[in-house]
């Protein structure tokens, strides 16, 4: 490294000539003052450190999984041992929660650090005109809701700003890759090619991970941002034999057998990519990410998800494993604190060097402070088809709080059975909320509704 210019802050130093004129302090053999070296070592160093490159991200998304399945959640049959070893080296939160459980908008509140409500983006579809969906009203109204993400903030293009480059794989709704920011992708959201919710990016991880590893490999000196959300446990479930052979022999359930090797095959790739890392020398200055968009409960007698947890306001649909893994950085350990996948951005940016945008209402994940301060998180359910794509309230289904132990769920009446009740459950003695304590703890309900209204308005 060459020192061009040496600021005249530091030290009692004055520039004379060609060379330098030391005011005071001792002089060795050669006319280098050797009081000085230690603020020239100083100096190297620290201007090493302000030109070290950014951290590079990986933010890994599974798709449709629910929170028990895995084996370091204590799954006593499906087997992840990759997805396991990144749990052992990350800050893991294990009370991480969704905003939504359905996937649209939560990859978009993921993407975004903002809520479905502040991006507009609330639910899978617009309405469906009678028409029907192969109309040209339509696919206007699709392309509506995609314009959304052009009006908001992404990782990607708030990373730029620093040089990064970024590569989109896996599920995407909202159109091609480049109107998220992204500098490189797979899906083309061509609604006259079918693009839809991912198309050639679904291919990802089911079909190898080459996309992500050229990109990996072509980034060279640039730091790199990877949104790995491949197709993965999501149906069709259709595992490698060999899996599926595995866990048939676990369960009397063929449907069962099929999602918990799904499981085990989304696992295989985390390895390949967390391998590809550690082959390229890059693990140690690379930030891993981990959540899923949303929860998953299969039935046993079809291939169908069950009550109380995709699109639903419990945490069979809504909580998730959250884990931030940094070597050298980020000291591993499990947390106790809630989290919640609208920190991801904040904590993304803080990491790389850059501020988050006054609209995030997420925390820095890696801010004990913050953490410390943090007694509640909360979120909201909308319908799959939105009823009006202007006006989030109007697809409005549930809204939740977690303070604390306690859950409270507040049905959105208009949109649901006018005689739908708050709900309250303490989640430390009933994880699967099987015990409705609303009426018995009606001045607690009475408190959490006010501070859940505060938080997100039911209109």
């Amino acid at each position: 490294m060459r020192l061009t210019k040496l600021p005249l802050s530091l030290g009692r130093v004055s520039a004379q000539r060609r060379g330098l004129t030391f005011v005071g302090g001792s002089r060795s053999r050669g006319g280098v003052n050797r009081t000085l070296i230690p603020l020239i070592a100083s100096m190297l160093l620290s201007t090493g450190l302000s030109a070290a490159k950014p951290p590079n991200i990986v933010l890994i998304i599974s798709d449709d999984q629910a929170w028990t399945d895995y084996s370091f959640m204590g799954h006593e049959a499906i087997e992840t041992p990759n997805i396991d070893r990144l749990a052992k080296q990350s800050r893991l939160f294990k009370r991480g929660y969704v905003p939504s459980s359905l996937c649209c908008p939560s990859l978009a509140s993921i993407i975004t650090g903002l809520y479905p409500h502040q991006t507009k983006i609330t639910g899978n579809e617009p309405p469906i005109p009678p028409e029907g969906k192969r109309s040209a009203e339509y696919q206007r109204r699709v392309q509506k809701c995609v314009s959304f993400i052009d009006t908001v903030p992404t990782l990607p293009r708030l990373l730029a700003k620093r040089g990064y480059v970024s590569h989109q794989s896996g599920k995407w709704w909202q159109g091609h890759y480049s109107r998220g920011g992204f500098t490189h992708g797979m899906t083309h959201g061509d609604p006259k090619r079918g693009g839809r919710h991912g198309d050639e990016g679904l291919k990802i991880g089911r079909q190898g991970m080459k996309e992500i590893f050229d990109f990996i490999d072509d980034a060279g000196e640039k730091p790199f941002f990877v949104w790995y959300a491949p197709f993965l446990p999501h149906t069709p479930h259709n595992p490698p034999k060999r899996l599926f052979d595995k866990y048939a022999k676990k369960t009397e359930s063929k449907f069962i057998a099929r999602y918990w090797a799904m499981c085990e095959w989304f696992d295989e790739t985390c390895g390949q990519l967390l391998d590809h890392l550690d082959e390229k020398k890059l693990a140690d200055n690379t930030i891993v990410l981990y959540v899923t968009d949303n929860g998953w409960i299969q039935r046993a007698d079809n291939g169908r998800y069950a009550p109380r947890s995709k699109r639903s306001q419990y945490d069979g649909g809504l909580r998730t494993p959250i884990m931030v893994r940094w070597p050298g950085k980020v000291k591993p350990g499990e947390r106790p604190e809630l989290a919640n996948s609208i920190d991801l951005a904040p904590t993304i940016l803080k990491a790389c060097g850059l501020e988050p945008t006054s609209e995030m209402q997420g925390i820095d994940l890696l801010d004990d402070k913050a953490l410390g301060k943090r007694k509640s998180t909360y979120g909201a359910v909308y319908l799959h088809n939105a009823v009006d794509i202007q006006k989030p309230s109007a697809n409005l289904t549930y809204r939740w709080l977690i303070d604390g132990n306690w859950k409270l769920i507040l049905p959105h009446k208009p949109n649901n059975n006018p005689d739908a009740e708050s709900e309250l459950y303490n989640l430390t003695k009933d994880p699967f909320e099987r015990q409705n304590l609303a009426e018995s703890k009606a001045s607690r309900v009475k408190r959490l509704t006010k501070q859940l209204n505060a938080l997100l308005p039911e209109s």
